[in-house]
């Protein structure tokens, strides 16, 4: 029997190698006057920035540029509200990786309101957002949060009283996701691995979810066997167009996959940890993966939690191991060793490598969240996990 299941809307979805050529035609339905939000460096230095900003010209598109450089802060996005606040603004466009695509997904939901951002993040503020926003179009250069596909905004403050919350709403999700693998040729191998690792935690954790069905499952497993097949080539290779394309496939997936299924204790680190410390999301989320997941297999196998879960596990390294004929115990072992062997391969840092330390541990486990997770793993467990990659 299939699970009943509720499903968020999708965008508008445009996918593949030259796609970006649409940005004015599609952008230009909402109007002639946006906000176009970038990275500081990483899309305006590619050759395609200078082809599409004189066809965004050629078009009679006027923009205003904002430059976001990191994860975004409340006070990123309450000052380019403030900047636009004069101007008569039809839609927002957002071309860049998650931090640039969630700033403009919160820019478009806090144009024209005069209350911080902060007041209506989940967690921190006490305010609902009524779902007001503008038209927005969101354009990855990476493959990484799939945050064109969500209805979620990531919105960071760094420090002891830090928190990295989200802005959300059913109405957030873009309206159109213009997904162009070729845009994704310029990042780095480190910007590659941490990405393509946020990419595979949000498909693993949905499919393990406790809120995962038929729908979310089937779209998982296609993107953990493109991932499977992409992401190292992707890694060792920038211009492999196919790798891209594979890996920009996982990335909208995941993000179609966590809105719908939730994610688990890893994304709880990567919230705890990237509130305190000035680490990049994926890093956190590649580097504990094969660890935290070997002690929930643990855990799971000594009969705590959803021990149907492991079964999911069996089928995943079955993906990973390409073997047939074995027992559900070596697929998951497999899936395991996969893992561990792909973050060797990426050469992913320890956390040590950004401030953390064993003093750090308890606060951050005292934060992070477990929802969905197919076992509650207690304090030991987490530290344990930490301890691994420090």
């Amino acid at each position: 029997m299939v699970k009943p299941f509720n499903f968020t809307r999708l965008p508008e979805i445009f996918f593949g190698e030259g796609k970006l050529s649409l940005l004015p035609g599609l952008a230009g339905k909402f109007g002639k006057r946006i906000i176009l939000v970038t990275g500081r460096r990483s899309f305006m230095e590619a050759a395609s920035a200078a082809i599409l900003l004189d066809s965004l010209n050629r078009a009679g598109i006027s923009f205003i540029r904002i430059e976001i450089s990191g994860e975004p802060s409340p006070d990123d996005i309450d000052s380019a509200v403030r900047m636009t606040s004069d101007d008569l603004i039809d839609s927002v466009v957002a071309i860049g990786g998650g931090s640039v695509m969630d700033a403009g997904k919160a820019i478009s939901a806090m144009a024209g309101m005069k209350e911080s951002v902060t007041e209506f993040l989940e967690g921190v503020g006490t305010r609902e957002h009524p779902g007001t926003r503008l038209p927005f179009v969101a354009v990855p250069t990476t493959s990484g949060t799939g945050s064109e596909a969500t209805s979620n905004a990531v919105i960071t403050r760094v420090g002891r009283d830090g928190f990295k919350r989200s802005l959300r709403h059913a109405n957030f999700v873009p309206d159109i996701a213009l997904v162009d693998p070729v845009l994704t040729t310029s990042c780095s191998p480190g910007i590659t691995a941490a990405s393509g690792m946020d990419c595979f935690t949000q498909l693993t954790e949905a499919f393990l979810s406790d809120r995962s069905n038929e729908f979310t499952d089937s779209l998982a497993v296609e993107g953990i066997k493109a991932l499977k097949d992409s992401l190292a080539k992707a890694y060792h290779h920038g211009d492999d167009i196919p790798a891209r394309s594979g890996m920009s496939f996982a990335a909208l997936v995941s993000g179609i996959c966590l809105a719908n299924a939730g994610l688990g204790v890893v994304h709880g680190f990567a919230s705890s940890v990237g509130a305190m410390f000035d680490i990049p999301h994926g890093v956190v989320c590649g580097t504990l993966m094969a660890p935290a997941n070997r002690i929930i297999v643990r855990e799971l196998r000594s009969g705590k939690g959803r021990t149907e879960a492991l079964a999911k596990y069996a089928s995943l390294g079955k993906i990973t191991t390409g073997d047939e004929g074995k027992t559900d115990d070596y697929y998951t072992g497999g899936f395991i060793d996969w893992m561990e062997g792909l973050s060797e391969e990426l050469n992913l840092p320890r956390l040590s490598s950004y401030g953390i330390e064993r003093t750090h541990l308890d606060e951050i486990c005292r934060n992070t969240g477990q929802k969905n997770n197919p076992v509650k793993l207690g304090n030991d467990e987490l530290i344990e996990i930490l301890t691994e990659r420090l």
